[in-house]
């Protein structure tokens, strides 16, 4: 799978929000977002635009490994 490049850090914040992630607080360039429901997990994002592709795929990996549930659904919600 491709991964789409170009993405910024608030269309990424975004999609995670539809999953149900709030944003908990910012520190510098960095933005930290919580999900509450069980397993409750965290993941912070930086405020980057573009996200170096890296970061991006790394953040989708821990994003999917921590809801059960495949990259591709979070990159249908971009």
């Amino acid at each position: 799978m491709k991964l789409p490049r170009g993405v910024s850090a608030e269309r990424l914040i975004r999609a995670l929000e539809r999953l149900g992630y709030t944003v908990i607080r910012q520190k510098g360039s960095h933005i930290r977002l919580f999900h509450e429901t069980a397993p409750s997990h965290s993941i912070s994002v930086p405020l980057h635009d573009p996200l170096k592709i890296g970061t991006f795929h790394g953040i989708l990996v821990e994003v999917a490994q921590a809801q059960s549930i495949s990259i591709q659904d979070i990159l249908n919600l971009l």
